[in-house]
């Protein structure tokens, strides 16, 4: 088989720029097992670009996260994708000769050279973003101003590259229990920064924001950098607070996707639900923790409004949890002695519709997430009661089942049991596991023991 051609390898060389690491290594392991020499050659492309990434993985680390999005939608300053491997092809090929040095197999924070040859290939990053910028980031005939701005932004954060690898090693510490030195060492960094442009200390704490996978950490990184930074007053006038303007404005947005979820909605809210509910407790306690709000000042006012917004809107989809249990557990008046009467499981009933039980998982969801987050909204009395009120009215009414499928008295006993397995997942919604095993448990032994009476009444006749 020929070999490639250079247009070929053109072409395959711009292609698998743009192909994630992930498919990277699966294409690897698929091509090595081909045959022939076009094979042959593409398996080399790829271990070389392999070997590529893993150089602009270290020599790039301190502003890799910046080419992508955060994952929890926090605005953060990200740069396109795109530019990525052309700023690196770009800033890697002044001194080819220095890569070998990236291939060392120590961290680079235990080896002097490498992180000499990281920095500096950051530098002549900085220098390619200045002088050739059309060449990285292409004009695509949209925003100019924008891409002009985002030009700027890219040279100044690959200037403070070499600072922020040093800065990033303390990050970890930074955001549980920082020493008085790594205090210290945090405020020189930032003043060192603000000596290479006016608004480096916001810019570095903008790169170390993008290392951080829960954005409400970057609140403590805040005020860390100065020791007046936790007061809103001072903070709210200085250039860090952009950071907690982004925060409150993800739990805003947040609060009105929850706000949102309606009972009956066909769509499983699950995940993302119990995932917006988690991040906006998690935000707002930590911006109670680590900031002094004040009651009065426009960020504890929204911070106020938005518990408000969440109390509301839970509380009053929580509230018409106890009617929407009525369609999954139907009940009808039977008499016990002369006028009096109790009410017991109507067996003769329909199965509750699907739209019914969406809309029972989805306030049951609700409840479940609001385990750890209801004490912050200022809810918590009202979930411990639905949660032991559903607990107790399931069981309840299950009992009742059960007895009257083991009396023989179930008009249907697989339509009755089948009834008692969507209450079960219903208890495993809100995490009564044990009331749940207990339920599955009785309903199996009664379903055993239907079928063994189904089986010998005609042998019996």
């Amino acid at each position: 088989m020929a070999e490639l051609s250079v247009a070929q390898r053109a072409v395959l060389a711009q292609m698998l720029e743009r192909v994630p690491d992930r498919v990277l290594k699966t294409l690897s392991g698929a091509v090595a097992q081909m045959p022939g020499e076009r094979a042959a050659a593409l398996s080399i492309m790829l271990a070389d670009e392999t070997i590529d990434r893993r150089r602009r993985a270290i020599a790039f680390a301190p502003l890799l996260p910046m080419f992508q999005r955060r994952p929890d939608g926090v605005d953060s300053l990200t740069f396109p994708a795109g530019v990525l491997p052309r700023l690196w092809k770009a800033a890697s090929s002044k001194e080819p000769e220095l890569l070998l040095v990236l291939d060392d197999y120590r961290p680079i924070e235990e080896n002097p050279k490498m992180r000499a040859v990281a920095d500096r290939i950051c530098v002549a990053a900085a220098a390619v973003v200045r002088d050739q910028p059309d060449l990285v980031w292409p004009p695509n005939g949209g925003d100019e101003t924008a891409r002009a701005r985002g030009l700027d932004e890219l040279a100044l954060c690959f200037d403070l590259a070499a600072m922020a690898r040093r800065g990033l090693l303390n990050l970890p510490d930074l955001i549980l229990r920082p020493t008085g030195d790594q205090l210290a060492e945090l405020r020189l960094l930032i003043r060192d920064c603000a000596e290479i442009t006016a608004d480096g200390g916001p810019r570095m704490l903008e790169i170390m924001f993008a290392h951080l996978g829960d954005a409400s950490l970057i609140l403590r990184l805040v005020v860390h950098s100065s020791k007046a930074s936790a007061k809103e007053g001072f903070l709210s006038e200085s250039e860090m607070a952009g950071f907690v303007n982004r925060l409150i404005a993800e739990v805003e947005a947040r609060v009105t996707r929850i706000a949102s979820h309606k009972p009956g909605a066909k769509a499983d809210p699950g995940p993302g639900l119990r995932a917006d509910i988690a991040w906006c407790a998690e935000t707002l306690g930590e911006l109670d923790i680590t900031l002094q709000l004040d009651p009065e000042g426009t960020w504890g006012k929204q911070a106020r409004e938005a518990r408000e917004r969440i109390n509301k809107s839970l509380s009053g989809t929580l509230r018409s949890l106890d009617k929407t249990m009525d369609r999954l557990m139907p009940s009808k008046a039977v008499k016990t002695a002369g006028r009096m009467t109790k009410q017991a499981p109507d067996l003769d009933a329909e199965a509750a519709p699907l739209e019914a039980v969406q809309a029972a998982v989805l306030q049951l969801t609700l409840l479940s997430a609001l385990r750890t987050a209801a004490q912050v909204f200022g809810c918590e009395m009202l979930r411990s009661q639905l949660v032991q009120s559903v607990t107790e009215r399931v069981t309840t009414w299950v009992d009742l089942v059960i007895e009257a499928v083991n009396a023989g008295e179930a008009p249907d006993q697989r339509k009755s049991l089948a009834m008692v397995e969507t209450l079960a997942k219903c208890l495993l919604v809100i995490e009564a596991t044990d009331a749940a095993r207990t339920v599955r448990r009785r309903a199996g032994a009664a379903g055993a023991r239907a079928s063994f009476d189904e089986e010998r009444s005609p042998r019996a006749a």
